[in-house]
């Protein structure tokens, strides 16, 4: 039988591992978009080509996950 303590003490763990993978993740695309801002793009056009890559590499990476 698994005890109280056991089960309190390892989702403690996980939570705290999800924590930091959130953390992570954040960091990640926090620095990307930081690079797409200090570029200092010349117009719109350029600056939404930059934004689309960003969301072309969340939705790569999305279906990366999905698919396991």
């Amino acid at each position: 039988m698994v005890d109280d303590t056991f089960i309190k003490e390892y989702q403690k763990r996980f939570e705290q591992k999800l924590r930091e993978h959130e953390i992570a993740v954040i960091e990640h695309w926090k620095e990307r978009l930081d690079k797409v801002i200090q570029m200092r793009p010349e117009g719109i056009a350029s600056l939404q080509l930059e934004l689309k890559k960003v969301s072309d590499m969340m939705t790569n990476r999305i279906q990366a996950l999905k698919k396991g």
